[in-house]
């Protein structure tokens, strides 16, 4: 599976950071950064919540 982020989209609310800190992060203006476009699985889950809860569906999981 492979993130996709498309920061400009992003309204820095920072819950991908909250639902998966290992795999998103915030720069210093709250904008979401990606840190790993393909997580391992155990952090899958994470970055589904992270999918469901962005208010900007900024975010994708992609099958590859």
């Amino acid at each position: 599976m492979k993130v996709e982020l498309e920061a400009d989209k992003c309204v820095a609310s920072g819950q991908c950071v909250l639902a998966a800190m290992d795999v998103f992060d915030q720069d210093d203006d709250g904008i979401a950064i990606l840190l790993d476009e393909q997580p391992a699985a155990e952090h899958l889950d994470g970055v589904r919540e992270a999918v469901a809860i962005c208010p900007a569906a900024a975010i994708r999981l992609v099958d590859q």
